[in-house]
Order: C-alpha cells, then structure tokens, then sequence
C-alpha cells in the first residue's frame, strides 16, 4: 500500500491515526511539528500527508510552502480546526488537495485517503491553476478559457477550482455539496446543476466539464 505522513502536534490524534491507517495495510510515519515534516519529505518522499493546519510554532501552511518550493507534488490533506474560511481557502489555493475539519469523522477521513493516494495534486503557479486550457485567477476570481475572460461568483470560483484541483477525477454530486456548499446532506435542490450551468454560460458550452448523469461531474483534458 502507500507510505502516509501524519503531521500533528497532538499526540492522541497521531496515535489514532497511525492505528487506523496501519489497519488499512498503509506504512506510517508521523512528525509533531511543521520543522520535523519539512525536514521528513526532504530526506524521504511519501505518498501522501495529512497535515494539521494550526500547530505550534510553524503551521500546516509552511510546510505547504515549503513543498511548493521544493516542487513536491504529493498530494496533502488538510487538517483543519479553525473555523476562518480564509485560513482554509488559502490552503487548497497552496496546493492541498482536501481539507478535513476537526474533530473528523474518522470513517471519511479514510475514504479520502484512499480517493487521493497516487493522484499528484496540482502546484500553484504564481496565483494560477491551469487545467485543460482554463486558467484560473486564484487571487481575482476570474477564469479564462480560450478567448473568453469571466469574473466568478464565489461558489462558481469554489466550484470550478475543486473540479480542476480533481482534474481526471469523477467528483460525486455528495462530494460537491459537502466541499463546496459544506452540506452534509443533499437538500433535494438543483444547486450544483444550476452553479454548472452558470460556469458553462460564462465560459462557453464546450469548457472541458462532463456531467456524469446519476452521478456527479469531473474536468477532463479531452471532454
């Protein structure tokens, strides 16, 4: 199986994760602090990392830096227990390729793990995300796509920015509502059709996103 980094300061959280990952077959090494994790993935590569965002000292977003500049591509869940948005957008505009609030169930936090172990996540690049010929403006909001410039709601932003970080990847409407709506249950309603609709009316009919019927949706190269 895969070679998981668990970086936490909290002990007890460290422990249960290395039980549960272990039971799941995954290899685990752990570090109590952002310095011990960038000095780990500098001597030894890892398939994955959970990270804690808030720790003493340096956070969750050094070592995000710290991997950017570096040009690790690993891909790195986000640990999260703070409530300010900002603190976790600016996360996943730092590369991570999921964020997990705290306290987590642990059943989830699993399935993610499995869903992102071998999928490289996407290096930001000066503020930009490029994939299947959209950039998008991670600081301004604004999307590009052949000749066509838009500038984004914040759920479209949030929306189109999760599909390309999954890039080759089916994203289940469940999925979306959760990291996208943070709902953890499905409303009944056509928000998540209607918010596609709306990228697909800015930036043209024919920008790379595939509707998966009785599914989801993901954003392929060759869509």
């Amino acid at each position: 199986m895969a070679t998981v980094m668990v970086v936490d300061d909290e002990e007890r959280v460290r422990t249960l994760l290395t039980k549960s990952l272990s039971s799941q077959g995954h290899s685990v090494v752990t570090a109590a602090s952002a310095s011990a994790a960038i000095d780990r993935l500098n001597a030894k590569a890892v398939d994955l990392v959970v990270l804690d965002l808030v720790m003493p000292g340096l956070g969750g977003l050094a070592v995000l830096k710290a991997m950017n500049a570096g040009r690790k591509t690993t891909p790195v869940i986000v640990l999260s227990g703070v409530t300010d948005v900002a603190s976790r957008v600016e996360a996943l505009d730092r590369g991570a390729v999921d964020v997990v609030s705290k306290p987590f169930s642990l059943t989830e936090l699993l399935a993610r793990v499995r869903r992102n172990v071998g999928q490289p996540r996407t290096l930001p690049d000066d503020g930009f995300l490029e994939v299947g010929g959209i950039r998008l403006d991670l600081g301004r909001r604004r999307a590009t796509f052949r000749s066509v410039n838009a500038s984004l709601t914040e759920r479209e932003f949030t929306l189109l920015a999760h599909l390309m970080r999954r890039s080759g990847q089916v994203c289940p409407r469940e999925e979306l509502l959760h990291d996208v709506w943070h709902l953890d249950f499905d409303p009944g309603s056509n928000v998540v059709e209607v918010c596609v609709g709306r990228l697909r009316s800015k930036l043209g009919q024919d920008i790379p996103i595939e509707t998966l019927r009785g599914v989801g949706y993901g954003l392929y190269e060759d869509a």
